[in-house]
């Protein structure tokens, strides 16, 4: 209806309507009667002379909303579609997921899809993608990702009751859409990553054992903060937020927030490594900002496989490490799933609190290891602000 307002000696509605052609809405606003004087009107009359003037522009109409919306390209629905995602209330998406999606945007979806009116999306058009996609023999993943994209974005076109403009049955036999089967998902064995530590130097050594005997996402473990988020004994590491291209965010997902358990050995190299530190990122650069993900495979970790000829692969891997040690050593489900991280599939699983278990969480720990071997003679170094600090790493 819009909001009813004095104005001067006038009672007013304004609204917001959209305007062909263009991206964002406009404000309008409409006299209603004069606040005082013979043609004034009671609160009953205003509401219902409001609801007469705002309709009587037509806002509220499914043909004027079609038919602002029937022109509107595919290029820019992404865009709306994006800016939407990222700050709507409701699980808004991160800068890290933005980032992905505007680089399909940018290699393939606009390309191919930009300048068409979204209406005509359909199932030819994607079939069309699709087939170009195959010609430049992209992996069956990368066109599920993007396709799965561009449906999104046709999806988000809705009308002012929520209900799709544009409502599609996608039809992956007709769009010959690939079966991802066998997906390529390098993990890391216990040679490996016991190599990996023995070839790192410096914070990077604690970094690699850190992802590998927790499971951390690699921006997990860049926003650790020395004075927040290590408990007093280096046992347990709280999770509360994640880095991302050097700047802090919250966790991927609620569940990420939670508290990860470290055996003793790992602890113990963790609280030498920390030293009388009380403040600051526990992973960080001379500046004192957390370590780049990209400076960190492209010095560090890369190189490392290289020289002990494993292929080429990223941080996630550690993580794979972790999820499979924890498998192997029979960790119940609903413990392997809180210190991953990873969310409840059903009923039984949120009535399990893991938070709570603190004590149990530390014996499984204990009885589990992390599955590699620490260098037993290793000195950990770490260069801040022209200061050294030293510290001994201790063998499993």
């Amino acid at each position: 209806m819009g909001n009813i307002e004095v104005s001067g000696k006038w009672y007013v509605v304004r609204f917001w309507k959209d305007v062909q052609g263009q991206e964002n809405r406009v404000h309008a606003c409409e006299r209603i009667c004069p606040v005082k004087g013979s043609d004034s009107l009671t609160k009953t009359e205003r509401k219902r002379r409001a609801l007469e003037l705002v309709a009587s522009s037509g806002v509220n109409s499914p043909e004027k909303f079609i038919e602002t919306t029937f022109g509107v390209t595919f290029r820019e629905q992404a865009k709306k579609f994006i800016n939407q995602a990222l700050t709507r209330k409701r699980k808004p998406i991160k800068p890290a997921t933005v980032s992905t999606w505007q680089n399909c945007l940018d290699k393939w979806l606009d390309p191919n899809l930009g300048d068409m009116l979204l209406a005509n999306v359909n199932n030819g058009t994607m079939k069309t993608l699709v087939s170009n996609m195959h010609a430049e023999k992209l992996s069956p993943k990368s066109i599920v990702n993007y396709t799965g994209l561009a449906k999104l974005v046709v999806a988000s076109a809705v009308d002012e009751n929520g209900d799709q403009l544009f409502p599609r049955r996608w039809n992956h036999e007709f769009i010959d859409m690939p079966v991802v089967e066998n997906q390529y998902q390098p993990t890391f064995s216990t040679e490996t990553v016991s190599a990996i530590a023995a070839n790192a130097e410096g914070q990077e050594r604690v970094l690699y054992a850190l992802l590998a005997g927790t499971g951390l996402r690699i921006g997990e473990a860049l926003g650790l903060d020395t004075g927040k988020h290590i408990s007093d004994d280096c046992r347990t590491l709280y999770i509360r937020q994640s880095v991302w291209e050097g700047e802090t965010q919250t966790p991927k997902t609620d569940n990420a927030k939670r508290d990860v358990d470290l055996s003793p050995a790992l602890a113990e190299m963790l609280k030498a490594f920390v030293g009388e530190r009380r403040v600051g990122f526990l992973f960080a650069n001379g500046r004192g900002t957390p370590l780049m993900q990209s400076n960190v495979l492209r010095r560090s970790l890369h190189p490392i496989l290289k020289k002990v000829g494993v292929q080429k692969a990223g941080f996630h891997t550690f993580r794979r490490f972790r999820a499979t040690h924890l498998s192997k050593s029979r960790v119940p489900d609903a413990l392997m799933k809180f210190w991953l991280g990873h969310a409840n599939r059903n009923v039984t699983d949120e009535y399990i609190k893991m938070f709570d278990e603190v004590k149990y969480r530390k014996d499984v720990a204990d009885q589990i290891g992390i599955g590699f071997a620490i260098p037993s003679s290793a000195i950990v170094r770490i260069v801040r602000r022209n200061e050294v600090e030293v510290g001994t790493a201790i063998a499993t």
